[in-house]
């Protein structure tokens, strides 16, 4: 409950069971950075009591303040005067936050602040339990709870901050404890069975909250649970702590084996008869119990208490929330309903409607029960009357209904009260969107600061900040999904010795995930079985299929060629499973499975072993792709060479009309592309070829470094299945991919290795496309590798047979890279000439790649500033083409023309850029260009330090890259000392 104002509330207000926060006047207050915010906790804390400065320095900063903390400290007091006492006078001594002696104090109401609230309700509780007055103290403990909005000094650093929010959290415990407790003595036994099994979830090791299970077990009939909850227990106890169980749950586990007659409830005293009619029932409260650590969805839970608490409009008011299993709906609306229920005086309705499962409540007999918590003895036998006296009844009281986990809008439409006053909140895995006048909210997965905030409460703080990273992997294996993350944390705090780092690395293996997320009897796998269990045979098949697909999202085209029907029927059948919350829609005609969703159809593809449809269902989508990306290499790169394919698609693929459209849908479906090719390489023969297909096509538009993780694994799968059948075309192709591959990433070596291997399983007297590629590739390699001798022939060779043959392979491509080993040869004339040559080809073509990079090349054989408007128009080029990794070479080369042509303060720019994309695109090469012509831009602007420092990381760089840029770098370094510069043996 939010600790709102009443008449007898203090004007000035703060809060610590949650966020800190304050108000003024009803009005919230800014209370400043997180530091500040710190000092202003630990002087509410102490009570009105003084704290010294040290004692503040050293709960803001422990054992390493800054230099100047005493100063910050007194700016945090006078910012927090100032928001606090915002009418007090210039000089006017502070009358709340005041200097006592070498500290302050901050002198406040009682009421003032929650805890002291909090703490009174609790001792209040404990005197009407001892005197008798059960309800009552049952009463009391519930709205102490209530004033909980969270996790206690949520953000709040510092030392202190951290030991307090361990207090307070177990203050907020033993409370839960005592309310279950209270809850049991007057009977509500069933009501509280969720919320115990949900505490000794969180806190397993609290054998008091397992005692008080046992017991309401016991009282609801199931022995049999309540003595499996010991067994439990014993095991856990023994197997973390290695000890038994202590003397109460034991005794406990004693008096349900031996029926003792004194655990039954006692007979409740009948409500005392009015003289002039029968005994009124007490308003319904049947509102499970709020969790003790919800955190976040602040924006969520704020728009729900409003629009309930509004409810005051000619109709009812019905909220619904809807997600996927496990994402926290019904929490969340227990929550919200705790948070608004004052504003219900008549009471709470509360049912379980178990829509997911195989047996969802029939209406009437929840209307039965809901007419018996109104009073009602005898309710009418039919549906339409039980609903009519139902209206009736609540026509003249103003009552929240919380229906949970309803199947569909039919379930609930008879619960819905028929005027205003009143107000529903439904959950269910679907939208109910056939309810008139419903605000629908859908509820997804907690941000990363939330999920690990709800990690933090139950693992326990300092278990979080000793391993960030290690708790960052586990909430992101959970998917971010609340029940996968509370299970996760309930694990580990039910076994001390793990760190979080066991956890995340158990956690890491998919194939295994599913069953690490599974505790007592809380299971992601089951949760969300229940909303698969709903599917018809077609969405079922549908949601399976699309989780072949390891990509972020699937496009709509996607989508029909997977489950191989139009994409008319493809729709209708993700729609569904999107309205039934088994798929994710976040932009229109994009679809989606939560990661733990895709993992859970993974394991029923798997389980099914339908192999032969699923094979299809991949080959229908490469069928799809490999076309369309032969169409986007057409718009993007017009008459250029395309490679020889192996297979023979049956799809048109899609039409990219312009180069911006095939560049557009190239990056969009880049994730989708790789996830294909990566789905088909664990395939049979067909579809290995298919896999190799689509990436040779893609290599052909431009390999990009970043994807080498994850490609060069495809391709060795591919290379491995290929060497075992003898398929010389599979692996000139594989090999050909990791070479290019090699080149982009500056592995050259390793490049000329894979080069020459393709160009052993291609038959040298056969000329195709592929062999012309590998033969160009290795010639380039071959003269970044100072071998221009060697290099030399390869091109002109490849140039030659080109022509004989009369293919498509682009005279301009090859000409510029002769152009370039002329230079290293020495003939600077002609090369100057082959590569103006090479522009005017690429010129002539209108290819847009192919000029941006024979532009490049001329201006790499130019001299001095000869070569600046060259590369500046071969800049412009790849930054429309967005193709960072040629840009970063560009920019450097740039810097080195504007370096010669004294502009050395745009060459230092340049540079600067450059460095800055290799470092993104994981170049050594672009960051070795960018490192040598930074280093001397520096150096000309008198900056002789950086400049060194620059040019000994780029000589590093080219010395392990074993490329001839390694020399001029060590020549500069070596000027720039007294001594002659050593360079170091290459790696």
């Amino acid at each position: 409950m939010q600790f709102r104002e009443t008449p007898q509330t203090p004007a000035l207000r703060f809060q610590v069971l949650g966020p800190v926060q304050a108000w003024l006047d009803g009005k919230p207050l800014s209370l400043g950075s997180p530091q500040q915010q710190a000092v202003l906790t630990t002087l509410l804390l102490h009570s009105g009591r003084p704290v010294t400065t040290q004692d503040l320095v050293d709960a803001l900063w422990g054992e390493r303040p800054p230099t100047q903390a005493v100063a910050a400290l007194r700016t945090y007091v006078s910012r927090l005067r100032s928001v606090i006492e915002p009418r007090r006078e210039v000089r006017r001594p502070a009358e709340l936050l005041v200097s006592v002696a070498d500290g302050y104090a901050l002198r406040i109401p009682g009421e003032a602040l929650d805890l002291s609230v909090f703490e009174r309700l609790s001792t209040e509780a404990a005197a009407a339990r001892t005197s008798g007055d059960k309800h009552e103290a049952h009463r009391l403990l519930a709205q102490a709870l209530d004033l909980f909005s969270g996790r206690p000094l949520t953000g709040i650093p510092g030392p202190y901050a951290d030991t307090q929010r361990l207090r307070l959290a177990e203050r907020q415990v033993a409370a839960a404890e005592e309310l279950c407790a209270a809850a049991l003595d007057i009977g509500l036994h069933a009501e509280i069975v969720v919320e115990l099994n949900n505490l000794t979830t969180e806190h397993p090791l609290r054998e008091r909250l397992r005692e008080l299970l046992m017991l309401a077990l016991y009282r609801c009939g199931r022995q049999a649970e309540a003595l499996g909850v010991y067994t439990d227990t014993r095991k856990l106890l023994i197997e973390e702590l290695g000890v038994e169980p202590g003397v109460g749950l034991s005794s406990m586990h004693n008096r349900i084996l031996a029926a003792d007659p004194a655990l039954t409830l006692p007979a409740v005293p009948a409500l005392a008869a009015h003289e002039d009619g029968p005994a009124t029932p007490p308003a319904p409260a049947q509102l499970p119990a709020d969790v003790s650590d919800f955190s976040g969805r602040s924006n969520l839970v704020g728009d729900l208490s409003a629009v309930l608490m509004n409810a005051t409009g000619q109709a009812v008011v019905v909220t619904s929330l809807a997600g996927i299993g496990g994402v926290g709906k019904t929490t969340l609306a227990v929550h919200v309903a705790h948070r608004v229920r004052s504003e219900f005086p008549d009471g709470q309705l509360y049912v379980d409607l178990r829509g997911a499962g195989v047996s969802p409540a029939d209406p009437v007999a929840v209307l039965g029960d809901f007419l018996h918590a109104l009073g009602v003895t005898e309710s009418p036998d039919s549906l339409d009357q039980r609903a009519a006296l139902y209206r009736s009844l609540l026509a003249s009281r103003r009552m929240l209904i919380l229906l949970d986990n309803a199947r569909d809008a039919e379930q609930i439409r008879p619960l819905i009260p028929g005027v205003s006053g009143c107000a529903v909140l439904a959950t269910s895995r679907s939208r109910l969107a056939g309810i008139p006048g419903a605000q629908l909210f859908d509820v997804e997965e907690l941000t990363s600061d939330e999920a690990l905030a709800l990690f933090a409460a139950i693992v326990g703080e300092h278990r979080v900040t000793a391993e960030p990273e290690a708790a960052m992997k586990v909430i992101t294996a959970c998917g971010f999904l609340p029940l996968a993350v509370r299970i996760a944390a309930a694990r580990l705090a039910s076994r001390p010795r793990w760190s979080v780092s066991d956890l995340a690395s158990r956690l890491a293996d998919q194939r295994r995930r599913l069953d690490e997320l599974q505790l007592g009897n809380l299971a992601v796998e089951t949760t969300i079985g229940l909303g698969y269990g709903q599917l018809s045979g077609p969405e079922a098949r549908a949601f399976r299929l699309l989780a072949l697909i390891d990509s972020p999202d699937v496009p709509l085209a996607a989508v029909a060629a997977l489950l191989g029907v139009d994409e008319g029927t493809a729709e209708d059948l993700a729609e569904s499973l999107v309205e039934a919350n088994m798929l994710e829609c976040f932009t229109p005609g994009r679809y989606r499975h939560h990661d733990l969703l895709r993992l859970y159809a993974q394991r029923k593809n798997e389980r099914i072993g339908d192999t032969e449809e699923q094979e299809q269902a991949v080959l229908r989508l490469l069928d799809l792709l490999i076309p369309t990306v032969r169409n986007a290499s057409r718009t993007i790169e017009p008459d250029d060479a395309e490679p020889e394919l192996l297979t023979t698609p049956s799809s048109p693929g899609i039409g990219l009309p312009t180069s911006v459209s095939a560049q557009s849908w190239l990056r969009t479906e880049g994730a989708l592309l790789l996830s294909a090719i990566a789905a088909a390489a664990n395939g049979p023969h067909a579809s290995q070829h298919a896999a190799i297909d689509l990436l040779i096509l893609l290599n052909g538009i431009g390999p990009v470094p970043a994807h080498g993780p994850r490609v060069r694994p495809i391709l060795e799968t591919v290379g491995r299945e290929a060497e075992r059948r003898g398929d010389s075309a599979v692996l000139a192709r594989v090999h050909f991919a990791l070479g290019a591959l090699h080149y982009v990433t500056s592995d050259f070596q390793g490049a000329e290795q894979s080069l020459r291997r393709s160009l052993d399983h291609q038959a040298p007297n056969k000329p195709t496309v592929l062999l012309l590629a590998t033969a160009n590739t290795l010639g380039v390699i071959l003269s970044m590798g100072n071998r221009p001798g060697e290099a030399l022939p390869v091109l002109e060779q490849v140039r030659a047979t080109s022509r004989a043959v009369g293919t498509a392979m682009s005279e301009a491509r090859i000409v510029s890279n002769i152009a370039r080993v002329q230079h290293r040869l020495g003939m600077i004339d002609t090369a100057i000439k082959s590569a103006n040559d090479g522009v005017a080809a690429a010129r002539a073509s209108e290819n847009g790649p192919l000029l941006a990079q024979t532009l490049y090349q001329l201006g790499v054989v130019l001299s001095g500033g000869a070569a600046v408007p060259h590369l500046q128009e071969a800049h412009q080029l790849y930054h429309a083409q967005q193709n960072s990794l040629w840009e970063g070479y560009t920019l450097a080369r740039l810097a080195s023309a504007l370096l010669a042509a004294d502009e050395h303060a745009e060459a230092a720019e340049a540079a600067g850029q450059s460095l800055a994309i290799g470092q993104d695109m994981d170049s050594a090469y672009c960051q070795g260009l960018a490192n040598a012509a930074l280093g001397e831009a520096l150096l000309a602007l008198a900056q002789p330090a950086r400049g060194l420092a620059c040019l000994q990381e780029a000589h590093a760089i080219f010395t392990r890259l074993g490329v001839p840029e390694a020399s001029p770098v060590a020549d500069l370094i070596s000027r720039q000392h007294t001594e002659p510069f050593s360079s170091p043996p290459a790696p």
